[in-house]
C-alpha cells in the first residue's frame, strides 16, 4: 500500500483528492495547505488529516502530489525529492527555468519517480489517435477560456498554452529553431491572450493560440500531415481523421476525390473515444511507473522541455512591443 500525502487542496487539489479515493493500493495519509478555509472544509468532508508542516508529511508518505499554486511548486518538490520520496507536480513543474533544472537534478540524484501533470496526454480524444503514425508538418491549435481569477499567477502560457507545447514537442520530437510570439496583459499583469508561430529543425510549424478572455470556450488541435489531416477536439472529446484511404480503411466513410494526379479515394474516420477520467488516468499512471519501476508517462525532462519552451515565449513577447 503507497502512502501517499497531497500538498495543496484547493480547486484542482480537491479534484485530485476525490480520484485518489478511487484509486486501489493507494493509502491517503494527509494533506498540507497553509488555508485555514480549505484545510477546514477537507478535514470536515473528508476527516483527512491536516498536517501542519511540510516535512511532517513528506516523513509519513512515500509518494507526494504538489497540486499547490505554482509559485510553491519547487520548495515543495524539494522537501520531498530531498527526503527520497516520488512526486506528482501540476503544470508547470517550477516558476523559473532554473528551478526546473534544478528538480531534473534532484530527481536524478534521488533515484525517484516525478510526473508533471500534463493532464491532455490523457485526454480520451488524444489517446484516439495516439498509436497512429503521426508526423504533422503544420500544426494549428486553438485554446480559449473565459477569464476566471483562478491561475492568474502565472501568464496564459504557462496556465494554458504549455499544455499544447507539452502535446507538440512529445508529437515532433525535433529541436526549436526559431519563435515568434505576441501578447497582451488584458486582464491581468502577465499576457492573457497569445499567439505563438514555433518553427522545428525538421521543418514542422506550429501555430497557437491562447486565451483566457474569451467570450467561449474552444481546445481544439489540427495536424496536417503527408496523406492525412487529424482534428483533436480536447474540450468536446472528439477526435476526426481524414486520410488517403488504406486496404484497413473497410469501415471509414469514403468518397473520391479529383486530383491533378488522378483520382484519390479519401477516408474520413471518426474513432471511438472511450470516456475516460483524465485525472485518475494521470495519477493512476504514476502509480503504476511507481510499482513497476517504469519511467513516467510526462517525465520530468518532458515537464522541463515544455516549460523551457514556455519561457522562450514569454522572453520573445517581452522583447517586443505587443505587452501592455
Amino acid at each position: 500500500m503507497l502512502k501517499v500525502g497531497i500538498f495543496g487542496v484547493g480547486h484542482l487539489g480537491k479534484f485530485h483528492l476525490n480520484n485518489w479515493k478511487e484509486i486501489d493500493g493507494v493509502e491517503l495519509v494527509g494533506f498540507y495547505d497553509p488555508n485555514d478555509q480549505n484545510a477546514e472544509e477537507v478535514s470536515h468532508k473528508y476527516g483527512l488529516r491536516r498536517y501542519a508542516d511540510v516535512a511532517t508529511l513528506v516523513a509519513e508518505i512515500d509518494a507526494a502530489d504538489v497540486v499547490a499554486p505554482t509559485d510553491h511548486h519547487f520548495a515543495l518538490c524539494e522537501a520531498v525529492l530531498r527526503a527520497g520520496k516520488h512526486v506528482f507536480v501540476e503544470k508547470p513543474m517550477a516558476n523559473t527555468i532554473d528551478e526546473g533544472r534544478q528538480l531534473v537534478k534532484m530527481v536524478k540524484e534521488a533515484g525517484v519517480k516525478m510526473q508533471v501533470g500534463h493532464v491532455e496526454r490523457f485526454n480520451p480524444a488524444y489517446l484516439a489517435v495516439k498509436q497512429m503514425q503521426l508526423q504533422p508538418m503544420f500544426i494549428e491549435v486553438h485554446r480559449l477560456a473565459q477569464f476566471n481569477p483562478r491561475g492568474t499567477e502565472v501568464s496564459v502560457i504557462l496556465d494554458l498554452m504549455i499544455h499544447d507545447i507539452d502535446i507538440i514537442l512529445s508529437l515532433v520530437k525535433s529541436d526549436i529553431r526559431n519563435i515568434y510570439a505576441s501578447g497582451v496583459a488584458v486582464m491581468t499583469e502577465t499576457p492573457d491572450i497569445a499567439n505563438v508561430r514555433i518553427e522545428f529543425n525538421n521543418g514542422c510549424v506550429a501555430n497557437l493560440t491562447s486565451s483566457r478572455i474569451s467570450m467561449k470556450r474552444m481546445r481544439k488541435m489540427r495536424l496536417f500531415q503527408k496523406d492525412a489531416y487529424i482534428g483533436i477536439d480536447f474540450l468536446e472529446k472528439k477526435t476526426e481523421i481524414i486520410k488517403l484511404k488504406q486496404p484497413g480503411d473497410a469501415n471509414a466513410f469514403s468518397f473520391d476525390l479529383e486530383t491533378p494526379n488522378g483520382t484519390k479515394t479519401i477516408a474520413v474516420i471518426n474513432p471511438e473515444t472511450a470516456p475516460v477520467n483524465a485525472i485518475k488516468e494521470e495519477l493512476q499512471s504514476f502509480i503504476n511507473s511507481i510499482i513497476s519501476d517504469k519511467p513516467t508517462a510526462v517525465s520530468e525532462i518532458d515537464g522541463y522541455l515544455a516549460m523551457e519552451a514556455a519561457h522562450r515565449i514569454l522572453e520573445k513577447i517581452n522583447n517586443n512591443s505587443y505587452l501592455s
